[in-house]
């Protein structure tokens, strides 16, 4: 495998940012402007692997030219070691090039977040919701491997055991980048013990991983958005208030969202409240909105709840898990579903991967 010539230009580019941003993060203004410099850093650290691994990369590669001209050399022994080193040196560069497709691939930017899992109870009534409890065991004993930690939100459990419903937090390190595959329906084949005469039921049960957002704690308002509008206070307020136009008007353009104060009998003051009540209002308006996007990135994770959405089955009888996203099969479900969690995690992070270089893909020739 060798990079190919728009992946070595991509690269290049990379390595000039790379040393761009090293005289940057020396430069005394950058320094003193903490904003710049710590988005700086940021950038430079994530750069900092993918430039080490190409010039080693670039380093092989002067390597390899070297041990192919001793190729014409007319002394067998040294034609001899060439060969070795040119194997050696092309099998450490196609490894170095698979690596670097790798870092070059875009990162998840909630890979490092904490996550909200949500189990829903789906078709098949009590089994459903037994099932829905031995789904939430499975995470927490994997996150427990991880030493995550987790905290039930709230519960609603079924009339036989398990839940109808069950949020939880779980907090730790890449907690979504592990578990991010998990979302969907998930349906279980086995024998129910009220089932007096052994028939295999199907149930299924909705999982959603969400990644905890960062909260919105404020907004930062552009004054050139905000249209200003004095006018005279009507009401009480004494003569001085009505000969003025002490009373504020604020519209912030781009929402159309309008608030007015006219309490105080200086404009000032009614200006900086207002101003509060704008940054409130459109405090709320967007964290509104970022309830929106979850709850319809919950929808889209879970669909409708039914079985023919499956995106994996547990066969209790022949003890058979399936993943039908990437066909896989094992024969270890007690494992799984005891929290070992990697045999179906690792596989579908390998998919993923395999998927992601495919497109960005023509990178390796």
């Amino acid at each position: 495998m060798s990079l190919s010539p728009s992946i070595q230009a991509k690269l290049e580019g990379l390595a000039e940012r790379h040393e761009e941003l090293s005289v940057l993060l020396s430069d005394p203004e950058v320094v003193n402007d903490r904003e710049r410099y710590t988005a700086y850093s940021k950038e430079f650290s994530e750069l900092s692997p993918v430039i080490e691994s190409f010039s080693e990369y670039r380093k092989l590669n002067e390597e390899l030219g070297e041990a192919r001209e001793f190729m014409e050399d007319d002394d067998e022994e040294l034609r001899a070691l060439a060969r070795d080193d040119i194997a050696d040196i092309e099998s450490r560069l196609e490894k170095l090039a698979s690596d670097l497709l790798i870092l070059l691939l875009p990162r998840d930017p909630n890979d490092e977040r904490n996550i909200f899992l949500e189990i829903r109870a789906g078709t098949g009534g009590d089994e459903a919701a037994i099932f829905a409890g031995d789904l939430f065991r499975m995470y927490t004993r994997f996150a427990e491997n991880q030493k995550w930690r987790v905290g039930i939100l709230s519960e609603r459990p079924g009339e036989h055991g398990g839940f109808r419903e069950v949020i939880a937090r779980i907090e730790g390190p890449a907690v979504f980048s592990q578990l991010k595959f998990e979302s969907g329906i998930h349906r279980v084949q086995r024998v129910p013990e009220t089932e007096s005469k052994g028939r295999l039921h199907t149930s299924a049960c909705s999982v959603a991983i969400l990644p905890e957002a960062d909260e919105i704690e404020d907004v930062e308002i552009d004054k050139t958005e905000i249209r200003v509008d004095t006018f005279r206070a009507s009401g009480a307020g004494g003569q001085h208030v009505n000969k003025t136009d002490s009373a504020v008007r604020l519209t912030h353009i781009p929402t159309g969202i309008v608030v007015e104060c006219q309490d105080e009998r200086s404009q000032l003051k009614n200006r900086s409240r207002a101003m509060q009540l704008l940054q409130a209002r459109l405090l709320d308006a967007a964290q509104e909105q970022q309830r929106t996007e979850q709850a319809e990135h919950r929808k889209s994770l879970v669909g409708s709840g039914d079985r023919s959405e499956k995106i994996r089955t547990y066969n209790f009888p022949q003890a058979r898990i399936t993943d039908h996203r990437i066909s896989l099969t094992l024969y270890s479900l007690n494992e799984v579903i005891g929290g070992d969690l990697n045999q179906v995690i690792v596989p579908l992070k390998q998919e993923a991967q395999a998927a992601a270089l495919k497109e960005l893909g023509s990178g390796a020739s």
